[in-house]
């Protein structure tokens, strides 16, 4: 299953969005206002929940400098990725696109789609907020 985000124009640049998005502290700002519980875990990993939802823990995955970063959950339980593609619009702006990707079988997947997609809209929209 792949939910892409709305592309979303940041007022930082690449390398300022990048390295925002790589201190997983930051993500804090960007999580829905129902959360009930965000703690940072190690230097590269978070826990978050939302009311009502199961805790979820998140590592960085992979990274290519000022172009690429991807989260993935730490459990095999539920194993997905969320991944981030920026590009450099100018010296001050950038645009960066989700894309949630995970493996889920056809009911969990008519589950999880819409508070994904919500989910997703908050992180861009709050980036786009930044």
């Amino acid at each position: 299953m792949e939910i892409k985000s709305k592309k979303v124009t940041v007022n930082k640049n690449a390398e300022g969005l990048f390295n925002f998005l790589k201190d997983v502290k930051n993500f804090e700002v960007l999580m829905p206002d129902n959360i009930s519980k965000f703690e940072v875990i190690r230097d590269d990993a978070f826990v978050f929940a939302l009311k009502g939802m199961p805790e979820i823990a998140l590592e960085t995955k992979e990274t290519e400098p000022y172009s690429r970063i991807v989260l993935g959950a730490i459990s095999d339980k539920i194993p997905f990725t969320l991944e981030g593609t920026i590009q450099d619009v100018s010296d001050s702006k950038s645009e960066i696109e989700l894309l949630f990707s995970g493996d889920f079988n056809p009911m969990m997947a008519m589950m999880i789609k819409s508070p994904i997609t919500k989910f997703l809209e908050t992180l861009t929209s709050k980036m786009e907020a930044l």
